[in-house]
């Protein structure tokens, strides 16, 4: 079935290389609820707008703190995201966009020139293959040589999910972070809906249950995912909300951490030092941790471990301590994961119109969305 779906996907997405609005869901439409910081703002105003145009992701994939480091795009499309990573690494970081069409990775290195120049590097710091990411051996990224990986709607359409978190989980450095967007369904897809190429082309048979995704990054070795935002996903077309009956869509972003084998494991009390770039007054670090700073917070030994291991360890100060975190504010296990209770709380979103669909309108005005800017 893999290279079936492989085939299709590819067939799918070339197919619309030019034509942006083509889609039948809000996936790659819908404005993020959190505020976009402004280096990210500024790096997507500076890409390209045929780059742009092309886009069809389902989210916002700019953690925070990037600054020099190595970051990987799994299945980098028309290179949109890569090229705004290429901006906030700098000229000491390095960015690898991976997709399995061929078509996208050829369309993407054509502005590779440009974006060097228009952002003022010397030379330029990040390059397209073509491959697989459930095989990232075959491209030779070597296990634990990368700072960051992202994502941005497409493990939905990855045949093997396990295989593409796990070969994430082996490339990634200790402390490293994968941090990714993508489409989860309210209930386990059939197999019948499964085998529908168009289906599995908008992300929507091939979609992981969320609560699947939780056991399934724990099982590969990473932490329990950390939500960072979500919104629900709107089906246009009438004949695919007709196959997909009491279904419901949503788009969430996750992030999830490698820590070393055997970390230090202990509640804490910690303090922001409001050092993170875009962050001076307080870091948003998912729904569920807010650290104002200068304001010491008692967090569990998952996410201590994971301040004390990853690139945030020296925006922190750390003290473990006896006594035990509060768990999450709700009744049932993992609903502060849910993806569909923050859409729902999070309230409507706004969404580009379907045909004035620029190619994702993350962050910006609808007037913004609605003009020939990217």
């Amino acid at each position: 079935m893999g290279t079936l779906v492989h085939q299709n996907v590819q067939k799918y997405y070339s197919s619309r290389l030019d034509v942006s609005n083509s889609l039948q869901t809000s996936a790659s439409c819908a404005l993020p609820s959190r505020p976009i910081p402004a280096s990210a703002f500024n790096a997507l105003k500076l890409v390209h707008p045929k780059v742009c145009k092309n886009y069809s992701g389902c989210g916002l994939v700019v953690p925070e703190k990037l600054q020099g480091c190595k970051v990987l795009d799994l299945g980098c499309g028309s290179g949109r995201d890569c090229y705004v990573l290429s901006k906030l690494v700098g000229m000491s970081g390095h960015v690898i966009g991976i997709d399995m069409t061929e078509e996208l990775v050829l369309a993407s290195r054509k502005y590779i020139q440009y974006h060097q120049e228009r952002f003022g590097f010397e030379r330029p710091n990040t390059i397209f293959v073509h491959g697989y990411m459930e095989k990232l051996w075959e491209t030779g990224i070597q296990g634990g040589s990368l700072d960051i990986l992202v994502s941005n709607c497409v493990i939905c359409l990855c045949p093997d999910k396990r295989a593409v978190l796990k070969e994430a989980h082996r490339v990634l450095k200790d402390g490293g972070e994968f941090y990714f967007s993508d489409i989860y369904s309210s209930k386990t897809i059939p197999q019948n809906l499964k085998r529908d190429p168009v289906l599995w082309g908008e992300g929507m048979g091939g979609c992981l249950y969320w609560r699947d995704l939780i056991s399934l990054v724990r099982e590969v070795g990473f932490t329990t995912p950390y939500l960072v935002t979500a919104c629900h996903i709107v089906v246009h077309n009438s004949e695919l909300q007709r196959k997909t009956g009491g279904i419901n869509y949503a788009s969430g972003t996750y992030r999830v951490f490698k820590l070393p084998k055997n970390p230090k494991q202990s509640d804490a009390v910690v303090l922001y030092k409001g050092t993170v770039p875009d962050h001076p007054d307080g870091l948003d670090f998912d729904v569920s941790h807010s650290f104002k700073k200068n304001v010491s917070v008692l967090i569990d030994a998952e996410m201590a471990a994971v301040l004390r291991y990853s690139r945030f360890s020296t925006d922190f100060s750390i003290q473990s301590s006896d006594n035990p975190a509060p768990g999450p504010k709700c009744t049932s296990q993992y609903c502060h994961l849910n993806p569909f209770l923050l859409a729902d709380k999070l309230g409507p979103m706004k969404q580009c119109s379907s045909t004035g669909n620029k190619g994702g309108c993350d962050g910006r005005t609808s007037s913004y969305c609605n003009s020939n800017q990217c």
